[in-house]
Protein backbone atom coordinates (compact mmCIF):
# COMPACT_ATOMS: atom_id res chain seq x y z
CA UNK A 1 0.00 0.00 0.00
CA UNK A 2 0.57 3.50 -0.23
CA UNK A 3 1.09 4.62 3.04
CA UNK A 4 1.72 8.62 4.46
CA UNK A 5 3.10 9.38 7.69
CA UNK A 6 2.99 12.73 9.73
CA UNK A 7 3.61 13.46 13.35
CA UNK A 8 3.72 16.53 15.41
CA UNK A 9 6.88 15.59 16.97
CA UNK A 10 9.24 16.93 13.93
CA UNK A 11 10.44 14.89 10.80
CA UNK A 12 13.86 13.78 12.75
CA UNK A 13 11.68 12.52 15.67
CA UNK A 14 12.68 8.76 16.74
CA UNK A 15 9.24 7.87 16.96
CA UNK A 16 8.31 8.71 13.18
CA UNK A 17 11.76 7.08 12.43
CA UNK A 18 10.99 3.83 13.75
CA UNK A 19 7.20 4.00 12.61
CA UNK A 20 8.81 4.64 8.66
CA UNK A 21 11.23 1.99 9.13
CA UNK A 22 8.78 -0.53 10.19
CA UNK A 23 5.93 0.05 8.00
CA UNK A 24 8.57 0.63 4.49
CA UNK A 25 9.55 -2.95 4.70
CA UNK A 26 6.23 -4.18 3.08
CA UNK A 27 4.97 -1.14 1.81
CA UNK A 28 5.71 2.43 0.16
CA UNK A 29 6.34 4.93 2.89
CA UNK A 30 6.49 8.84 2.05
CA UNK A 31 6.72 10.67 5.11
CA UNK A 32 5.42 14.70 5.49
CA UNK A 33 6.25 16.02 9.23
CA UNK A 34 6.57 19.26 10.35
CA UNK A 35 9.91 20.71 10.30
CA UNK A 36 9.98 21.65 14.07
CA UNK A 37 8.16 20.46 17.23
CA UNK A 38 4.40 21.18 17.17
CA UNK A 39 2.95 19.46 20.01
CA UNK A 40 -0.27 20.26 21.36
CA UNK A 41 -0.77 22.26 18.43
CA UNK A 42 -4.14 20.84 18.15
CA UNK A 43 -5.89 21.09 14.23
CA UNK A 44 -5.26 24.21 13.20
CA UNK A 45 -4.28 24.96 9.27
CA UNK A 46 -2.20 27.64 8.01
CA UNK A 47 -4.24 30.18 6.13
CA UNK A 48 -2.31 32.97 6.47
CA UNK A 49 1.11 32.33 5.45
CA UNK A 50 3.15 29.79 2.11
CA UNK A 51 4.25 26.85 3.46
CA UNK A 52 7.65 25.08 2.59
CA UNK A 53 8.39 21.28 1.66
CA UNK A 54 12.28 20.54 1.82
CA UNK A 55 12.65 16.95 0.83
CA UNK A 56 14.75 15.67 3.03
CA UNK A 57 16.12 12.09 1.29
CA UNK A 58 14.08 10.03 -0.67
CA UNK A 59 10.60 10.10 0.14
CA UNK A 60 10.78 12.61 3.25
CA UNK A 61 9.84 15.86 3.46
CA UNK A 62 9.79 18.82 6.32
CA UNK A 63 7.08 20.89 6.14
CA UNK A 64 6.90 24.63 7.81
CA UNK A 65 3.32 24.02 8.91
CA UNK A 66 1.24 21.94 11.17
CA UNK A 67 0.85 18.45 11.57
CA UNK A 68 -2.96 19.33 9.44
CA UNK A 69 -1.08 21.52 7.37
CA UNK A 70 1.68 18.37 6.49
CA UNK A 71 -1.73 15.94 5.00
CA UNK A 72 -2.90 18.63 3.42
CA UNK A 73 -0.11 19.55 1.44
CA UNK A 74 0.94 15.56 1.27
CA UNK A 75 -2.63 15.07 -0.47
CA UNK A 76 -2.67 18.40 -2.52
CA UNK A 77 0.79 18.07 -4.28
CA UNK A 78 2.69 15.32 -3.47
CA UNK A 79 -0.18 12.79 -3.84
CA UNK A 80 -2.11 14.55 -6.20
CA UNK A 81 -2.35 12.18 -8.90
CA UNK A 82 -3.56 9.10 -6.50
CA UNK A 83 -4.25 9.41 -2.44
CA UNK A 84 -2.54 7.11 -0.26
CA UNK A 85 -4.18 4.32 0.75
CA UNK A 86 -3.85 4.59 4.51
CA UNK A 87 -2.50 7.98 6.93
CA UNK A 88 -0.75 6.81 9.92
CA UNK A 89 0.21 9.31 12.43
CA UNK A 90 3.16 9.28 15.41
CA UNK A 91 4.80 7.74 16.92
CA UNK A 92 4.04 10.61 19.38
CA UNK A 93 6.50 11.07 22.24
CA UNK A 94 3.82 11.04 25.27
CA UNK A 95 0.41 9.56 25.46
CA UNK A 96 -2.76 10.74 23.36
CA UNK A 97 -5.38 9.49 26.01
CA UNK A 98 -8.73 11.04 26.82
CA UNK A 99 -9.30 14.87 26.70
CA UNK A 100 -5.76 14.44 24.80
CA UNK A 101 -7.15 14.24 21.65
CA UNK A 102 -8.54 18.01 21.39
CA UNK A 103 -5.45 19.41 21.49
CA UNK A 104 -3.33 17.07 20.21
CA UNK A 105 -1.25 17.53 16.27
CA UNK A 106 -0.52 13.56 15.99
CA UNK A 107 -4.02 12.88 16.41
CA UNK A 108 -5.03 16.03 14.36
CA UNK A 109 -3.16 14.58 11.36
CA UNK A 110 -5.24 11.40 11.44
CA UNK A 111 -8.50 13.42 11.41
CA UNK A 112 -7.64 15.84 8.81
CA UNK A 113 -6.67 12.68 6.74
CA UNK A 114 -10.38 11.61 7.51
CA UNK A 115 -12.08 14.56 6.57
CA UNK A 116 -10.27 13.61 2.72
CA UNK A 117 -11.79 10.36 3.00
CA UNK A 118 -8.88 8.66 3.83
CA UNK A 119 -8.34 5.72 6.85
CA UNK A 120 -6.44 7.03 9.30
CA UNK A 121 -4.56 5.71 12.83
CA UNK A 122 -2.89 7.91 15.35
CA UNK A 123 -0.28 6.04 17.57
CA UNK A 124 1.77 7.12 20.48
CA UNK A 125 4.06 5.73 23.40
CA UNK A 126 3.52 6.25 26.65
CA UNK A 127 6.85 7.49 26.79
CA UNK A 128 8.52 6.36 30.53
CA UNK A 129 10.91 4.62 32.92
CA UNK A 130 11.72 2.67 29.45
CA UNK A 131 13.60 5.16 27.56
CA UNK A 132 11.58 4.86 24.79
CA UNK A 133 12.45 1.43 24.29
CA UNK A 134 8.59 1.03 23.04
CA UNK A 135 8.98 2.36 19.95
CA UNK A 136 9.73 -0.30 18.52
CA UNK A 137 7.08 -2.23 19.70
CA UNK A 138 4.61 0.08 18.76
CA UNK A 139 5.78 0.50 15.41
CA UNK A 140 5.45 -3.74 15.31
CA UNK A 141 2.36 -3.55 17.00
CA UNK A 142 0.74 -1.30 13.80
CA UNK A 143 2.44 -3.22 11.24
CA UNK A 144 0.49 -6.40 12.56
CA UNK A 145 -2.86 -3.92 12.54
CA UNK A 146 -2.18 -3.06 8.81
CA UNK A 147 -1.21 -6.79 7.78
CA UNK A 148 -4.61 -7.78 9.36
CA UNK A 149 -6.34 -5.13 7.59
CA UNK A 150 -7.40 -2.64 10.05
CA UNK A 151 -7.15 0.62 7.07
CA UNK A 152 -10.53 -1.84 5.45
CA UNK A 153 -12.67 -1.64 8.94
CA UNK A 154 -11.98 2.01 9.85
CA UNK A 155 -15.29 3.61 9.40
CA UNK A 156 -15.14 6.80 7.22
CA UNK A 157 -15.04 10.05 9.77
CA UNK A 158 -13.36 8.19 12.17
CA UNK A 159 -9.72 7.97 14.01
CA UNK A 160 -8.02 4.93 15.46
CA UNK A 161 -6.16 5.80 18.39
CA UNK A 162 -3.43 3.62 19.28
CA UNK A 163 -1.93 4.42 22.53
CA UNK A 164 1.18 1.80 23.89
CA UNK A 165 2.93 1.48 27.50
CA UNK A 166 6.22 1.92 26.98
CA UNK A 167 7.33 -1.18 29.12
CA UNK A 168 9.52 -4.41 27.97
CA UNK A 169 6.97 -6.40 24.95
CA UNK A 170 6.77 -9.73 27.99
CA UNK A 171 5.16 -6.90 30.74
CA UNK A 172 2.43 -6.22 27.82
CA UNK A 173 -0.78 -7.35 29.46
CA UNK A 174 -2.74 -7.67 25.88
CA UNK A 175 -4.79 -5.27 23.52
CA UNK A 176 -8.31 -3.47 24.92
CA UNK A 177 -10.39 -1.41 23.10
CA UNK A 178 -11.50 1.17 24.88
CA UNK A 179 -13.35 4.67 25.04
CA UNK A 180 -11.99 8.03 25.74
CA UNK A 181 -11.05 8.62 29.17
CA UNK A 182 -10.43 11.62 31.31
CA UNK A 183 -6.74 13.08 32.25
CA UNK A 184 -6.41 15.28 35.57
CA UNK A 185 -3.80 17.90 34.90
CA UNK A 186 -3.42 20.43 37.43
CA UNK A 187 -4.46 24.32 36.69
CA UNK A 188 -0.93 25.68 37.71
CA UNK A 189 -0.18 28.65 35.10
CA UNK A 190 3.48 30.18 36.26
CA UNK A 191 4.42 33.35 36.36
CA UNK A 192 7.82 34.56 35.88
CA UNK A 193 9.59 37.85 35.04
CA UNK A 194 11.84 38.79 31.87
CA UNK A 195 15.10 40.37 32.34
CA UNK A 196 13.05 44.26 31.72
CA UNK A 197 10.89 43.41 34.80
CA UNK A 198 7.55 42.46 33.01
CA UNK A 199 5.79 39.54 33.48
CA UNK A 200 5.33 36.12 31.21
CA UNK A 201 3.67 32.63 31.91
CA UNK A 202 3.75 29.25 31.40
CA UNK A 203 0.58 27.38 30.72
CA UNK A 204 0.43 23.37 30.83
CA UNK A 205 0.48 22.50 34.71
CA UNK A 206 1.23 18.96 36.05
CA UNK A 207 -0.41 15.50 35.19
CA UNK A 208 -2.02 14.60 38.45
CA UNK A 209 -2.94 10.91 37.11
CA UNK A 210 -6.81 10.30 35.67
CA UNK A 211 -9.93 9.55 36.48
CA UNK A 212 -10.69 5.65 37.53
CA UNK A 213 -13.00 4.59 34.79
CA UNK A 214 -13.53 1.19 33.24
CA UNK A 215 -13.15 0.42 30.07
CA UNK A 216 -11.65 3.90 29.59
CA UNK A 217 -7.75 3.92 27.12
CA UNK A 218 -6.71 5.29 30.73
CA UNK A 219 -7.14 2.39 32.69
CA UNK A 220 -6.10 0.42 30.16
CA UNK A 221 -2.86 2.01 29.55
CA UNK A 222 -2.33 2.26 33.47
CA UNK A 223 -3.32 -1.75 33.67
CA UNK A 224 -0.29 -2.64 31.20
CA UNK A 225 -2.76 -2.93 28.24
CA UNK A 226 -2.69 -1.45 24.55
CA UNK A 227 -5.09 0.61 23.95
CA UNK A 228 -7.33 0.61 20.80
CA UNK A 229 -10.27 2.99 20.18
CA UNK A 230 -12.22 4.29 17.19
CA UNK A 231 -13.11 8.20 17.83
CA UNK A 232 -16.02 9.50 15.97
CA UNK A 233 -16.05 12.45 13.97
CA UNK A 234 -19.72 12.45 13.12
CA UNK A 235 -21.10 11.69 16.70
CA UNK A 236 -21.27 7.89 16.69
CA UNK A 237 -20.68 5.59 19.43
CA UNK A 238 -18.00 3.19 17.88
CA UNK A 239 -17.38 1.50 21.82
CA UNK A 240 -17.12 -2.23 21.24
CA UNK A 241 -17.45 -1.84 17.45
CA UNK A 242 -17.33 -5.43 16.63
CA UNK A 243 -15.15 -5.79 13.08
CA UNK A 244 -12.02 -3.88 14.99
CA UNK A 245 -13.16 -5.94 18.53
CA UNK A 246 -12.75 -9.75 15.94
CA UNK A 247 -9.51 -8.13 14.52
CA UNK A 248 -7.82 -7.49 17.84
CA UNK A 249 -8.84 -10.82 18.83
CA UNK A 250 -7.34 -12.46 15.90
CA UNK A 251 -3.85 -10.27 16.78
CA UNK A 252 -4.05 -11.96 20.40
Amino acid sequence: MKILISNDDGVNALGIISLAESLEQDHEVTVIAPSKERSSCGHGISLGEPLRLTKFRENVYACTGTPADCILVGIGQVFKESKPDLIVSGINHGANLGQDRYYSGTIAAAREASFRGIPSIAVSLITGPNGGEGFNIAANFIAKLIKHGVHKIIPELSVLNVNVPDIPEEQIAGVKVTFAGFQLYSEEVVERVDTRGKSYYWVGGTYDGHKDIAGSDCNAVFENYISVNLQSLNGKNYFEYEPLMELIANIE
